[in-house]
C-alpha cells in the first residue's frame, strides 16, 4: 500500500505524479500516520461496545453531515448492517442508539456546545467511560481528515 491508496488522499483525488501527489509525498510519515489512526479508530482490535460497522456508519454519517460525499461513501463500505446511520435524517432510535447517535452529532458539528449533561446522558443509557472515549476519538478523527481532505482539494485546486 502507498499513501495514495490511503483513505484521505483517495478522498481528495490526490494521485501520485500530480503537483499535489509530489508535495504529499515529501510529507508522507503525516499520511502514514493519519491512516494508522484511521485504523485505529474505526478498526480497533479492542471495538469495545461499538462494532466496526457501526463506527464506519458514525464516520460515514458526520462526513454526509459535512457534505463530505466521497469520503462518506468510503466509510459506508464498512457500515454493513449499521449503514442507514449513516443518514443524518435517522436519529438511532431503531437502532437502540439514539443517545450515541445524538452525541456524535452534537460532538461532531457543535463541538463547543457539548456539556457535563451530554457526558451523563451516554452513561445513563449504559455507555462506559471507555466507550465514551472510544467515541470521542472517531468524531475527531473524523473531524481531523475532513479539514486535511478539504485543504488538499485546495491544495490541488492551486496546482491546477
Amino acid at each position: 500500500m502507498t499513501i495514495f491508496d490511503s483513505t484521505t488522499l483517495s478522498a481528495a483525488g490526490i494521485s501520485a505524479g500530480s503537483a499535489t501527489g509530489a508535495a504529499a509525498e515529501t510529507r508522507s510519515n503525516i499520511f502514514e500516520a493519519t491512516q494508522a489512526a484511521e485504523d485505529a479508530v474505526l478498526r480497533p482490535k479492542q471495538a469495545g461496545a461499538f462494532s466496526h460497522a457501526l463506527r464506519a456508519a458514525l464516520a460515514a454519517r458526520i462526513a454526509n453531515a459535512a457534505g463530505e460525499n466521497d469520503l462518506a461513501e468510503r466509510y459506508l463500505a464498512g457500515a454493513g448492517d449499521m449503514a442507514a446511520l449513516a443518514d443524518p435524517s435517522r436519529d438511532g432510535e431503531d437502532e437502540g442508539l439514539a443517545p450515541v447517535v445524538g452525541f456524535a452529532d452534537k460532538a461532531a458539528n457543535h463541538t463547543r456546545d457539548i456539556l457535563a449533561e451530554d457526558i451523563s446522558t451516554l452513561q445513563a443509557a449504559g455507555v462506559d467511560d471507555a466507550d465514551i472515549v472510544r467515541l470521542c476519538e472517531l468524531v475527531a478523527f473524523v473531524a481531523y481528515q475532513l479539514r486535511v481532505v478539504a485543504g488538499l482539494r485546495l491544495m490541488k485546486g492551486a496546482a491546477a
